[in-house]
């Protein structure tokens, strides 16, 4: 054995390399505590602005400060380059708007001889909001009638049977009315085995939708001699001279659509019922 006395030869080792070691990509999370080594402002990262690329710090005394992200920082005593977290893409949902088990990435069934029919176009847009991605998967198609006047009529054209059903949704169908006298009438005609008719109670579809959804306790009662959709338009204060301001109206309640939960039950099993009896 020798003794070397001046020691090991430092280029043997790499004599350039920072004594805490090199700095490594690190992805800044919410709540890591880093130091930023230029200006020693030690805190916690409390929001990372990817598109900005910046990180905010907080410190003890709940002051904060925003850097650049990238090198220049240090975690647990270790040189490290923040970088921003990789952006998630959306994630499938898990349920439907109806609250069905949603199918990821499944294709609309052909069409079924069966149909559902519904009065009115705003009807047609409610179902399909709701349900529409259960009845693609069906096969369903929703059929809107522009009132219930001529159901008769439309059924006969249709030719319902034990494979080609039919299913319809009728506004205020209430003892009494005209639209429960029309229902009977279709029950007890040779085809009324092969369509079931059903309704809510409410004068128009609108009413469907809960009124704290739109911002309000109740949906206002409105006179008989004027004509519901503008009058619950006037009673609210919204627009309501001509078709399009009722148009618009209704989109606004319809936006505030995102769920069954939305819709009052009333209307729920009945459009459940129907669903079913076509399929």
């Amino acid at each position: 054995m020798t003794f070397d006395r001046y020691g090991p030869d430092v280029l043997i080792t790499d004599w350039r390399a920072p004594k805490n070691g090199r700095s490594v990509e690190v992805v800044a999370e919410i709540g890591q505590v880093v130091e930023e080594v230029q200006t020693d402002f030690c805190g916690e990262i409390v929001k990372v602005e990817r598109d900005l690329g910046t990180v905010i710090l907080e410190d003890r005394r709940n002051r904060r400060r925003t850097f650049p992200l990238g090198p220049g920082f240090l975690l647990d005593g270790v040189p490290v380059i923040l970088v921003a977290p990789t952006r998630k893409g959306p994630q499938a949902p898990t349920r439907t708007a109806s609250g069905s088990i949603a199918v990821s990435g499944a294709k609309a069934r052909v069409a079924r001889a069966s149909r559902i029919f519904v009065e009115g176009r705003h009807d047609a847009e409610l179902v399909e909001k709701v349900w529409g991605a259960d009845l693609r998967i069906e096969g369903v198609v929703v059929e809107y009638l522009e009132g219930i006047d001529d159901l008769s009529a439309h059924l006969r054209d249709f030719g319902p049977g034990p494979e080609r059903r039919v299913g319809v949704l009728v506004d205020h169908l209430v003892p009494g009315s005209k639209e429960s006298r029309i229902a009977q009438s279709v029950r007890q005609s040779q085809i009324g085995r092969h369509v079931l008719i059903v309704g809510h109670p409410y004068i128009d579809v609108w009413a469907a939708v809960k009124p704290q959804r739109i911002g309000k306790e109740a949906w206002p009662n409105v006179p008989r001699n004027l004509e519901w959709k503008k009058g619950v338009c006037q009673q609210f204060g919204w627009p309501h001279r001509d078709q399009a301001d009722i148009a618009r109206a209704w989109q606004h309640i319809l936006s505030k659509v995102t769920s069954y939960a939305d819709l009052e039950p009333s209307l729920l099993g009945r459009v459940e019922e129907l669903i079913d009896f076509v399929t």
